[in-house]
């Protein structure tokens, strides 16, 4: 039976919001066609966050609208230049850390055509506030 009580100081909500599969096309890599031609990207979000009032409210302003949030992270894909995929997943998690509802974030971004031979090259990162 999950517990009603707050999560300890210094520990993560074991809630969790999923967004899988946002495949954007961007401007991102080193090369210079990568430089020139957008390509896709997969996004994979995890978003620690406390939903019990929303659980129990059933109201969307009671949680974080992932509706908006896939807008907001599209927008700044798109419009975004990096050289690495690092760089990019930072930022995609400083946007997720806006929302002061969002405890903790990973953020995987997956490059599906840098690679031959059917390999797909991505990251994964973790922040918190």
């Amino acid at each position: 039976m999950a517990s009603d009580a707050p999560c300890p100081p210094g520990s993560l909500p074991p809630d969790v919001i999923h967004i899988r599969d946002l495949r954007v096309r961007c401007i991102v890599g080193v090369l210079a066609h990568e430089r020139t031609q957008e390509q896709d990207v997969l996004i994979h979000l995890a978003l620690h966050a406390d939903l019990r009032k929303a659980g129990e409210s059933d109201d969307l302003t009671d949680t974080i609208d992932y509706g908006t949030l896939e807008q907001d992270v599209v927008t700044l894909v798109e419009g975004s230049s990096f050289q690495l995929i690092e760089a990019l997943a930072a930022a995609v998690a400083q946007r997720c850390l806006r929302d002061e509802r969002v405890a903790a974030v990973r953020v995987r971004i997956d490059k599906p055509a840098a690679l031959t031979h059917s390999a797909v090259p991505g990251v994964e990162i973790f922040r918190r506030r």
